[in-house]
């Protein structure tokens, strides 16, 4: 059995670490080739070591020690940690293989942009950044990982600084992320409080007490209390209603970032936190049924936003978010390996639509809206083709990636008992239909039909370094370097499903990972009972209600934007306040910036005027000016002349005499 060594799993963050610093520091030394050799040399390496690390484990080989113990409190130890298991080792390689290819992408994608060393530094501290975060084995380092990918994320989301929207989507992501960071400290905090360690291994040791305690004066459990505030940081990092809004503005970014936070990184954190804390979820049935709720909602009602929107990237943005929603619904009902397991598919083919969307933008000189493209297909025969295997697998066609992880939420989730089951059903059910609308909307509009490019000029020169012009071209396909990407991504979106269903699900190789109470969530148990391969799994699924939703999405569309284009406009016509209704994204940004941004800033203006001027100010300008005001007083009396002195003495010794012969009569 191979083993793992320390040095080597040290090596794999510090690869795109040490990348990130030369290119972020020398730069200008080193030029644009230098930059994007460093880094993606990093990243390669980080890609190796952790297929290396994939290999050892599935022969068997664990992991769990400290590399480096940072503090001692007491008994608290605050350390750097790895721990290896299945869970881990697929998301390190999922991770270093999606950023590998963003990183060749790049090269082709912003070759004109002057910001280019700067963007490969961004990506690779990214990558350090989230790997640090999956290797953890304690939640001081967890949280480190989880706050470094928030930063690296502003920098990135607002990497075009001199455009306002750019600089608004990046301090919206930031802002929003704290307030899920805000429960997901607290979570941590209750956690060590009781539990008295950060250590993951001794915290799930000492679950079954943590279980039985409440919350000091209440009655709530404690550990409700705790994993509801862990999730409420899931809900900021993935992206979880209500505090989803952030991502679809985060498209300002360059596609490229598009694709590593929405597809395998960033995202998946609070996926993957939530799997990692099983053993702790699994006490609480209270905090089960939120996280499916919240998952439920997310699922369905995201996928009504992508049908109304224009813009290429937001279509596949709001994609996501339902899709997370998919996996919060499989964490919901203990289904933790099969949301793992949509997670790791998910990753391929969302960084291929993401990719592949920012293939289209080059071939139409950066216009991005799908209204005035058409008939890309013979123009970008790779990019169309590609395209169209990441829309089938998003879909859930039988036989590629997608339908594996995605069929296996529904079944889980029909087979759950636990409260709110029933609602997140039929939301799963009904967002089929719904993603291969909004899906083969936008592939229809973008590869087939009529060539609209020709009626609308392209963009002017912005100020993204981009050299276009203002006036009609013919779109064309990618180079080499953006396009290789995009094949490679292909594979497994079609392939990786089949080829991993069995063991992540029904095998060992999670097994060591998540804890499933199967006799109070029996959801795996159900779905191990439908399994009969993954080929007989592929052909049933042509027969289940999933894939006849699928295909009547596909036809939807189809039929409204290609055959009878006029249907989508008529139905705008007929129910205009629905669409009123998605187009302003169900107000919730309205919302937040009327009503709870005014209402947090007079709080904050409270608490600032009446609790750090006049209180706390108040108190300790207050002792300030009572001792000014003593010496004030005891300086009358420090004249300086030595009579005055004297005479203060003759008087004090007159004064203790005439005490004497008062308390002798």
């Amino acid at each position: 059995m191979a083993e793992l060594s320390p040095t080597m799993l040290t090596a794999v963050p510090l690869a795109p670490l040490a990348g990130a610093v030369v290119a972020g520091l020398f730069g200008k030394a080193i030029g644009r080739t230098g930059a994007h050799t460093v880094t993606i040399l990093g990243v390669l390496v980080a890609f190796v070591l952790s297929v290396q690390t994939l290999y050892a484990v599935v022969g068997g080989a664990r992991f769990d020690a400290t590399i480096y113990e940072w503090l001692v409190v007491g008994g608290l130890k605050m350390e750097v940690g790895f721990l290896v298991d299945g869970l881990t080792a697929m998301m390190m390689t999922v991770v270093t293989f999606v950023s590998l290819m963003v990183h060749v992408y790049t090269i082709g994608y912003m070759k004109d942009d002057p910001g280019y060393q700067r963007f490969f530094a961004y990506i690779s501290l990214f990558t350090f950044s989230m790997l640090m975060l999956v290797m953890s084995n304690n939640m001081l380092q967890l949280f480190f990982g989880w706050e470094a990918v928030g930063l690296v994320s502003y920098l990135l989301i607002g990497f075009w600084y001199t455009r306002p929207t750019a600089i608004f989507a990046n301090m919206k992501a930031f802002l929003v992320n704290r307030v899920g960071d805000f429960g997901f400290i607290l979570g941590i905090g209750l956690l060590l409080a009781y539990g008295g360690t950060l250590h993951y291994g001794e915290l799930f040791a000492k679950a079954p007490q943590l279980a039985v305690l409440t919350l000091p004066g209440t009655d709530w459990m404690l550990i409700t209390v705790a994993c509801i505030c862990l999730f409420i940081g899931a809900m900021g990092k993935s992206a979880q209603v209500p505090l989803h809004v952030w991502l679809p503005d985060s498209m300002e970014g360059p596609t490229p970032i598009s694709a590593l936070i929405h597809a395998a990184t960033m995202v998946t954190a609070g996926i993957f936190m939530v799997a990692r804390m099983s053993p702790l979820f699994e006490l609480s049935d209270t905090a089960l049924s939120f996280v499916l709720v919240i998952g439920a909602t997310t699922a369905l009602f995201m996928g009504f936003l992508g049908i109304v929107q224009n813009d290429i990237k937001r279509v596949v943005a709001y994609s996501t978010l339902s899709q997370l929603g998919y996996m919060t619904v499989a964490l919901g009902v203990s289904a933790y390996s099969v949301g793992v397991f949509h997670l790791m598919t998910h990753a391929f083919f969302k960084a291929l639509l993401f990719l592949a969307a920012g293939s289209v933008i080059i071939g139409m000189h950066h216009d991005q809206d799908i209204r005035n493209m058409g008939g890309l297909r013979k123009h970008m025969p790779i990019t169309w083709l590609t395209s169209l295997v990441g829309s089938l697998a998003l879909i859930g066609t039988p036989l590629f990636a997608g339908f594996y992880s995605k069929d296996s939420i529904i079944i889980a989730t029909s087979a759950s008992g636990l409260w709110g089951a029933g609602y997140a059903y039929a939301a799963v059910l009904a967002g089929v239909f719904v993603t291969a609308f909004y899906s083969f909307r936008m592939y229809f509009l973008v590869f087939h039909g009529e060539e609209r490019f020709h009626h609308k000029p392209f963009p002017p020169p912005d100020d993204h370094g981009h050299d276009e012009h203002g006036h009609a071209h013919t779109p064309h396909e990618s180079p080499l370097v953006v396009t290789l990407p995009l094949v490679l991504l292909a594979v497994p979106s079609v392939a990786i499903g089949y080829m991993t269903i069995e063991p992540m699900l029904f095998g060992d190789f999670l097994k060591d990972a998540i804890t499933v109470d199967a006799a109070r969530h029996p959801a795996m148990t159900e779905l191990a009972g439908y399994f009969d391969g993954a080929w007989a799994m592929a052909l049933h699924g042509f027969v289940t209600l999933p894939f006849w939703l699928a295909l009547g999405g596909v036809v939807t569309a189809y039929v409204f934007y290609m055959l009878k284009p006029g249907i989508p406009a008529a139905i705008q016509a007929r129910f205009g306040f629905l669409h009123r209704l998605l187009d302003n994204k169900y107000y919730m940004d309205w919302i937040n910036e009327n009503l709870l941004a005014p209402a947090a800033r007079g709080l904050g203006r409270g608490l600032w005027k009446g609790g750090d001027v006049a209180l706390i100010d108040g108190m300790v300008d207050g002792s300030a000016r009572l001792v000014g005001w003593a010496a004030s007083l005891s300086r009358l009396l420090q004249t300086g002349y030595i009579y005055h002195y004297a005479l203060v003495m003759i008087v004090g010794v007159f004064a203790l005499m005439g005490w004497f012969v008062w308390r002798a009569a």
